[in-house]
């Protein structure tokens, strides 16, 4: 495919709902498939191996699910005048860099770790590439540029007329 030329066409608000209900729609199918899968196989073949501890992995996976969705759904709540008139379509779930990309990247992880945790409980440890991921981004946006930010320059008067206030004192 070639690169487009010129600038990126922006989206309709109708085209934002139509898009975040879809997109909403795709992730919960995944959620709700990956629990399902992974919930049967457990209580009906693996019963045996289904202890606490991967009652209340699996009560977690089911809150991050929840949370992430949630979010997202409030992210892309639309906003209608009286008449019915579509005021705001809501944020763009679809929109490269956004907040909601890290949601989806987050129900995606879980959704894989639960099918792969039928495999090997090992699988389980996956989860630990979501903070590890999230103190990257926090370095990375945040702490790496704050910490090795060059100093800002200052005028060369400014700085004379400093040094002659010092020498004063």
């Amino acid at each position: 495919m070639a690169p487009q030329k010129g600038k990126q066409g922006t989206k309709g608000q109708k085209q934002i709902v139509e898009e975040n209900k879809q997109t909403l729609k795709f992730y919960a199918i995944m959620a709700v498939g990956a629990e399902v899968v992974y919930n049967g196989l457990m209580i009906t073949v693996f019963w045996e191996s289904f202890t606490a501890f991967y009652m209340c992995l699996v009560f977690f996976s089911i809150l991050v699910f929840a949370g992430s969705l949630q979010f997202m759904w409030s992210m892309a709540k639309a906003t209608y005048s009286e008449t019915g008139q579509l005021l705001d379509g809501g944020i763009d779930l679809n929109m490269e860099s956004g907040f909601a990309e890290n949601l989806k990247d987050l129900i995606i992880l879980t959704s894989s770790i639960l099918c792969l945790s039928l495999i090997s409980n090992y699988f389980w440890l996956l989860w630990l590439l979501a903070p590890g991921r999230a103190f990257y981004m926090l370095w990375v946006n945040v702490l790496a540029p704050w910490i090795f930010s060059p100093a800002p320059e200052v005028d060369e008067k400014k700085q004379k007329k400093l040094e002659r206030k010092a020498k004063r004192r």
